[in-house]
């Protein structure tokens, strides 16, 4: 006989034995006596349960990886078939984690995850499964949970639980997770085995976080059946997008900027768009949120900056604009969050032989109400050199007018919400009079956006507005469309 035997030494630790036990006989075949060898194996023992136990766990929370969360989500789905009761699988998504690593750092963000996984370990029952998958991603498995509104309060639960405000090493920081919800159903189980299905119902989770991400951030969304095909679509967008900056897909359009007191085009908005070869024309609300998904919004943001300074270069050169022209290029906190952004910035004005005056970063209001220092110091650093900063979209982030102090823009970019019924009864009139004159005693100047018709035009010149930009002032042209635009506009002035 050959097995492990456990015993306690006389120290008090529990040890492991490999025994080998033989009989050993006379002559006749009689027993005679037993012989025993028996060898220490506790260390090794312990090295391979450690290794195991790597295998199948988050180094940092010490929770099961997805490795160990399919096999007991397998077996929940297994009973199931037996026992016929519901499986739900929750997939937890940390809020902008990557924002804290990028604008704090690696040492907070990873404290960040472990209260986290307290917090999600003390919201479940004591047979639910928490297991981390991703840097931001946690799934949780309610075996026995059948019933769809208990499942989403069950949820909700989970998002008041990592919902809040945490101090870690002196930061301030707003956490809150979007959840997806998805409930085995009786056609996965006849038709896949219980490791295919473990696999469908994790990625079902999965697009219906992805949902409740797209909906705002910080809510829980049931998976319907049009998910799956969305979440289809993405995918094959994204390897698509990658494709298109490697082979020039990837162009821009440029909307003129007025000045209210010249009527002359005294700067361009750069906007990006995407020929897809099969869909047309994309706009970046279609791809943007997958360029930042997929990292590729540094490369994306890297091109867009180098094209509007080279096409700005070539403007210049041929006499459609002078030397008083601003580039406006978006920005987005990702960018501003790598400690890189700032020397890119510079490589590209340096290679178009252009002033960083020149340059204007439009940076929306949203960002910085959520900025906790990284962006903010990025964007003081690009102010130092002589780089133009916006506010963008000014309205929209329900910021205080004090907080302008704080930043120090350029420009303030007024949303077109508020441009809308400037000029009608009710409309609102004083609260841009108000903005402008707010603007102004900060040295900002104020840009109108969204102006449809001339008199909002000329509406805003009479409150004040510096200058004013919408499809009715211009349109988004090519650049080759924009040099002619812009000589025939400016030398008739």
């Amino acid at each position: 006989w050959q097995g492990e035997v456990g015993f306690r030494s006389a120290d008090g630790i529990m040890r492991t034995l490999d025994v080998v036990l033989q009989i050993v006989r006379d002559t006749q075949g009689a027993i005679e006596h037993y012989s025993a060898i028996a060898r220490d194996i506790t260390e090794s023992k312990q090295t391979q349960d450690e290794l195991q136990r790597q295998a199948t766990h988050d180094a940092l929370t010490g929770l099961p990886n997805r490795v160990l969360f399919l096999r007991k989500l397998a077996e929940a789905l297994d009973r199931s078939r037996t026992l016929k009761r519901g499986v739900t699988v929750l997939f937890v998504d940390l809020d902008k984690l990557k924002d804290v690593n990028d604008s704090i750092g690696h040492a907070v963000g990873d404290q960040l995850i472990v209260n986290m996984s307290k917090r999600l370990v003390s919201a479940t029952r004591p047979s639910d499964v928490v297991a981390r998958i991703g840097g931001d991603e946690f799934v949780i498995l309610c075996d026995g949970l059948g019933d769809e509104q208990v499942a989403m309060d069950v949820a909700n639960r989970m998002r008041t639980a990592v919902t809040g405000q945490q101090i870690l090493q002196g930061f301030e920081i707003a956490t809150s997770a979007s959840i997806g919800i998805a409930m085995a159903n009786a056609s996965m189980l006849e038709e896949m085995s219980s490791a295919d299905a473990a696999v469908t119902l994790l990625h079902h989770a999965d697009s219906a976080m992805y949902r409740a991400k797209q909906r705002g951030r910080g809510r829980c969304e049931m998976y319907s059946e049009e998910m799956s095909a969305n979440a289809r679509e993405r995918s094959a967008l994204g390897s698509q997008l990658e494709r298109a900056l490697a082979t020039n897909q990837l162009f821009l359009v440029y909307q003129p900027i007025v000045s209210t007191h010249t009527g002359r085009i005294a700067g361009a908005e750069a906007l990006l768009r995407w020929q897809h070869p099969d869909r047309g024309v994309l706009t970046p609300p279609v791809f943007l949120a997958l360029a930042e998904e997929s990292g590729l919004i540094g490369p994306i943001g890297d091109w867009v900056g180098r094209q509007a300074c080279a096409d700005m270069r070539r403007w210049l050169d041929t006499n459609a604009i002078d030397n008083s022209f601003v580039m406006h290029v978006n920005v987005s906190a990702r960018q501003l969050s790598d400690a890189t952004f700032v020397e890119r910035t510079l490589a590209s004005l340096r290679d178009a032989q252009l002033e960083p005056h020149q340059l204007d970063l439009e940076v929306t209001e949203t960002t910085l109400l959520e900025d906790k220092g990284g962006v903010m110091r990025t964007l003081n650093a690009l102010k130092r050199l002589g780089i133009k900063l916006a506010i963008d979209d000014f309205g929209t982030g329900f910021s205080s007018l004090v907080n302008l102090r704080n930043f120090p823009a350029d420009y303030l970019k007024l949303d077109g919400t508020f441009i809308r019924d400037i000029g009608s009864q009710g409309g609102d009139d004083p609260i841009v009079r108000s903005v402008i004159q707010l603007a102004h005693s900060l040295n900002m100047s104020v840009v109108a956006e969204w102006v449809t018709t001339e008199d909002q035009s000329q509406r805003l010149k009479l409150l004040g507005c510096d200058f004013v930009q919408g499809n009715k002032i211009g349109e988004p042209v090519t650049s080759e469309k924009f040099s002619p635009l812009a000589t025939s506009t400016n030398h008739s002035r």
